[in-house]
C-alpha cells in the first residue's frame, strides 16, 4: 500500500490526550487505530491542544461554563528530533511536535502532534496551538497554516520523504497543498508554480468532507490571509481556493484532490448537490470495534468468534450466541453506566428500567430535546406501558448559544418530569463515557434534522454493544436500519413539512409512537425478541459498520 500521512485538526486519541472536540476527532483516531490493525502504512498529523477543547460544567439549571483542561504533554507523549518554521503575519514562527504511537495487531501509527510553544516564539505565538476551535479568525488561520504548510515541513524533517497520499480529514488542513505545491516547483528548479505542478500535487491529495453544515466549512476574509501569507502562498490559494471573494478551505481541498468523497451514501449525494461540478464519492465511516466495544462484550466475543479484533467481519456470527449470555453482558455494562449516573448526580436509576441514551454535541440540528417536545406524553408512555429513564451526554461549542440552549431545556424538562421519569445530565462528555454509554443504555436515540447529518458514529458504537438505535432516516441509519430487525426508525409519514418546527412535530409524534407501540412492549413483554434485534444489531451493523472495513475501502478507492 502507499504511504499515506493523515491530516486532521483534532484528532480522538485517548481520554488523556483531550485534543479532539467530537466525532470529527475520534473517526480519525478510530481509522488510525484501523490502521495499526491493519498493518497500513500511514502517519498522522494533528495540533497540540495543550488547553483542550474545554471541561464542561452545567449549572443547576443546565447553563454550561466552560474550562481550560489541564493535561500532561510530558508525561504521555515523546518530543520529536526536529523543529521546523511558518511564516506568518511576516514573521516566522517556530514549531515543534510530539510523537504518539497507536499500536494496533499488525503495527503502529505514529501520531505527530505540532506545537508552537517553544522557546524562540513570542508570548503570542507559543498560544497558537494552545484551543482547538478557539480565538478569532486570526487565530483559526494560523492554525491552519501550521497544521498544513507546518505538517508537510514537519514530515519532511522527520524523514518522511516518500508519501505517496496526503488525507485531508475535513478542510481546515487545505494549506498543505501549498507546502506540496512549493515543493513540487523547487523540484522542477522553477521559481513559480505551474498547471504541470497542480496536477502532480492533485494525484497526491484526497479529501473528506463530513459536514453539510455550513459552520464546518471555514472561510476566511481574503485581505486577512494577504497579510498573513506570502505573495507567492497568496497567488495558490487565489487561484484555487477563493469563492465568492473568500478563501475557502472546503474549495481548496475540492480543487487539490484526486478523489472526494462523503462519509455516508446519502452524505455523497448531498454533497454533490453541496458542490456542483465536483466528482464525490461515499465510503460510509465506521467505528474502532476493539474500542469501542464494553469490556463485557469484548470478553463475549472472545469466547465466541475468536480473531474479531483483526476480523470484524466475524461478528456477523453474532447471531449464534446464546441470547442468555448476550443479555447477561449487557447488564454488567448498564450496570457500569448507572454507577456512573449514581455517583455524579443525585439520581437514582433502576437497572431493569428501560434506559434510554442520547449523547453527542449539543448542536441545535442534532434535536437533542426532541425526546422531551411532550413531557405528558413521555409521562403518559412511562404510566400505561412501562417505565423509561433516560441518560443524555453532550457539550455545545463555547460560542454555540442555540446549542447551550438546547441543554438548558433538557434541563427544565428534567424538572417537569420529576420522579415519574428519571432523566440524568452527564457533564463533561469524553471518550470513556461515550463507550459507557454507548454500552450501557438498552435504546440509543438519533435525532438530527435531515439532511443534517452526514454520518453519525455513535449508534455504531452503541451497535457494537448490542444495543439496537431509535434514529431518524439520515446520515448511517439509512444503510444500518432494517425496521424491527437492527432497530427502529424515526419516520414521519407523508410529504415533508415546509418547517423545521413541523417537521419536529411530526417526528416527535412518530417517535412517541413507536416507543409505546413497539419498542417497549417488546422490551418488558418478549424480552427473547428484544434480545434478537440486540444480536441482529451487533450481527449486521456492528461487522460492517467499523473502521477496518471503512479503512479498506479507503485503500481501495482514494489510496491505491
Amino acid at each position: 500500500m502507499a504511504q499515506v500521512a493523515y491530516f486532521s485538526m483534532e484528532i480522538g486519541l485517548e481520554t488523556r490526550i483531550p485534543t479532539y472536540a467530537g466525532g470529527l476527532g475520534v473517526l480519525a483516531g478510530d481509522t488510525l487505530r484501523s490502521a495499526a490493525d491493519l498493518g497500513r502504512s500511514m502517519v498522522g498529523v494533528t495540533l497540540l491542544h495543550r488547553k483542550g477543547y474545554f471541561r464542561q460544567r452545567l449549572d443547576a439549571r443546565g447553563r454550561q461554563s466552560e474550562e481550560p483542561v489541564a493535561w500532561a504533554v510530558e508525561d504521555i507523549l515523546r518530543p520529536a528530533p526536529a523543529r521546523i518554521g511558518v511564516e506568518l503575519n511576516g514573521r516566522l514562527v517556530q514549531v515543534g511536535a510530539w510523537l504518539y504511537e497507536l499500536r494496533g495487531a499488525g503495527g503502529a501509527v505514529p501520531v505527530y502532534l505540532l506545537d508552537t510553544d517553544v522557546a524562540g516564539n513570542s508570548d503570542d505565538d507559543r498560544r497558537l496551538t494552545d484551543a482547538l476551535y478557539g480565538g478569532d479568525a486570526s487565530y483559526r488561520l494560523s492554525q491552519e497554516v501550521v497544521l498544513g504548510v507546518g505538517g508537510v515541513r514537519m514530515l519532511r524533517a522527520l524523514g518522511y520523504t516518500q508519501i505517496d497520499r496526503f488525507h485531508m480529514n475535513e478542510g481546515h488542513s487545505s494549506l498543505l497543498v501549498v507546502a506540496l505545491l512549493e515543493e513540487q516547483a523547487h523540484q522542477a528548479g522553477r521559481t513559480e508554480i505551474t498547471a504541470e505542478d497542480v496536477a502532480a500535487v492533485r494525484a497526491r491529495c484526497v479529501f473528506t468532507t463530513h459536514t453539510p453544515v455550513p459552520a464546518g466549512h471555514d472561510r476566511f476574509d481574503l485581505n486577512a490571509a494577504r497579510r498573513m501569507l506570502d505573495a507567492r502562498s497568496m497567488r495558490v490559494l487565489e487561484d484555487h481556493g477563493c469563492l465568492g471573494g473568500v478563501l475557502n478551505m472546503t474549495y481548496l481541498a475540492l480543487n487539490s484532490s484526486h478523489y472526494v468523497n462523503g462519509v455516508a451514501m446519502t452524505h455523497g449525494e448531498v454533497s454533490r448537490q453541496m458542490f456542483g461540478g465536483y466528482t464525490v464519492d461515499a465510503i460510509t465511516n465506521g467505528v474502532h470495534a476493539a474500542t469501542w466495544a464494553a469490556e463485557e462484550f469484548q470478553a463475549l466475543f472472545d469466547r465466541h468468534i475468536p480473531g474479531w479484533r483483526r476480523d470484524n467481519f466475524s461478528l456477523r456470527y453474532a447471531l449464534s450466541i446464546p441470547r442468555e449470555e448476550v443479555w447477561n453482558a449487557h447488564e454488567g455494562a448498564k450496570r457500569r453506566l448507572i454507577e456512573l449516573v449514581m455517583r455524579e448526580t443525585t439520581l437514582s436509576l433502576d437497572p431493569a428500567v428501560f434506559t434510554i441514551g442520547f449523547a453527542r454535541r449539543a448542536a441545535a440540528y442534532k434535536r437533542a430535546d426532541l425526546l422531551i417536545h411532550d413531557v405528558e406524553r413521555l409521562k403518559a408512555i412511562d404510566a400505561t406501558v412501562g417505565p423509561l429513564q433516560v441518560v443524555y451526554a453532550g457539550k455545545a461549542h463555547p460560542r454555540d448559544e442555540a446549542g447551550k440552549a438546547v441543554i438548558e431545556r433538557i434541563f427544565e424538562a428534567r424538572h417537569s418530569l420529576g420522579s415519574r421519569v428519571p432523566l440524568a445530565y452527564l457533564e463533561d462528555y469524553d471518550m470513556d463515557r461515550a463507550r459507557l454509554l454507548a454500552s450501557g443504555v438498552d435504546l440509543w436515540l438519533n435525532t438530527p434534522q435531515p439532511p443534517l447529518e452526514a454520518s453519525g458514529t455513535s449508534g455504531m458504537k452503541a451497535a457494537l454493544n448490542g444495543v439496537p438505535s431509535l434514529s431518524v432516516l439520515d446520515g448511517w441509519w439509512m444503510e444500518g436500519h432494517v425496521e424491527g430487525v437492527t432497530g427502529w426508525a424515526i419516520d414521519a409519514p407523508g410529504t415533508l413539512p415546509p418547517s423545521a418546527a413541523a417537521r419536529s412535530e411530526l417526528d416527535a409524534a412518530s417517535l412517541y409512537d413507536k416507543l409505546e407501540h413497539t419498542i417497549l412492549p417488546l422490551f418488558y413483554h418478549r424480552r427473547d425478541s428484544f434480545v434478537d434485534v440486540m444480536r441482529q444489531a451487533i450481527a449486521l451493523n456492528g461487522s460492517f459498520f467499523n473502521s477496518h472495513r471503512m479503512v479498506e475501502e479507503y485503500v481501495l478507492k482514494a489510496y491505491a
